[in-house]
């Protein structure tokens, strides 16, 4: 997006000092429906509608990278009505979506364990990511039955195994090693962690790699965030001095990354 069709608190903040990977944690669909008197469904199918509006914005500004937590691996102790709705959601998303993907150049990966999700909510998830893998624009993660500890326990086992197996040396384990092994690897950690809803915790999600980012909550619920508190949040996050460990003033504060 071209500096000029920026929104004016946009438009002042040098892009280096922009977040290049948001992660949001995409909550309070159920809440905004009982204010309205409605179904916690419909709270859901509002909440997708938000999807495709904040994703395509992000494309739009240049973001590199947004993860969004879709489904955590507690969320099956939901009404098993409420889950075979989320289900129909998710497949509903992974066909409907798949031209303004394309539009858009996304590259679309899902983000956690296979385990419990139906076959044919797989079979249209796969062909999405199939379809979107040669595309060059914003990474879209999809954190799907997704839960932070439950990918760190992966993480280890597989590392256990290839000591076993003397592919890998203990000595040679270090932080590196553990990202290459996570659901992520290949991912740049967040810069910018949003919640919806006004909840302080970040609710078992990207536990290893929010290490630090910058967190952002509001009041909103999920189906209520819009294209301007997302600039919100991006302006926000552009006036915070990150310093990493570090000295207040010592370099800019920006992570790398792709």
């Amino acid at each position: 997006m071209s500096a000029e069709c920026l929104p004016a608190n946009l438009a002042n903040v040098p892009r280096q000092r922009w977040p290049r990977h948001i992660a949001i944690i995409m909550d309070g669909n159920g809440r905004w429906a009982q204010r309205q008197d409605l179904p916690r469904i419909d709270g859901h199918r509002r909440g997708v509608e938000t999807v495709r509006k904040i994703t395509e914005e992000c494309a739009n500004l240049g973001i590199k990278q947004l993860t969004l937590y879709c489904l955590s691996s507690e969320n099956w102790k939901r009404p098993a009505q409420e889950i075979d709705f989320l289900m129909h959601l998710l497949e509903q998303y992974m066909i409907e979506e798949r031209s303004t993907i394309m539009e858009n150049n996304l590259r679309v990966r899902m983000v956690g364990r296979r385990d419990n999700i139906p076959e044919q909510v797989l079979r249209e998830l796969d062909e999405t990511v199939s379809m979107s893998r040669e595309n060059n624009g914003m990474w879209l993660n999809l954190a799907i039955n997704y839960g932070s500890r439950a990918e760190i326990v992966d993480a280890v086992q597989g590392i256990a195994r290839e000591v076993a197996n003397q592919e890998l040396a203990v000595e040679q384990i270090d932080e590196q090693t553990i990202a290459d092994h996570l659901y992520t690897a290949g991912n740049d950690d967040p810069d910018l962690l949003l919640r919806t809803a006004g909840e302080m915790r970040v609710s078992n999600f990207l536990l290893w790699q929010i290490s630090y980012a910058e967190i952002w909550v509001t009041d909103k619920c999920w189906p209520e965030f819009d294209e301007a508190t997302l600039h919100e949040a991006i302006v926000d996050f552009a006036g915070r001095n990150r310093k990493f460990g570090g000295l207040s003033g010592c370099g800019d504060g920006l992570s790398d990354g792709a």
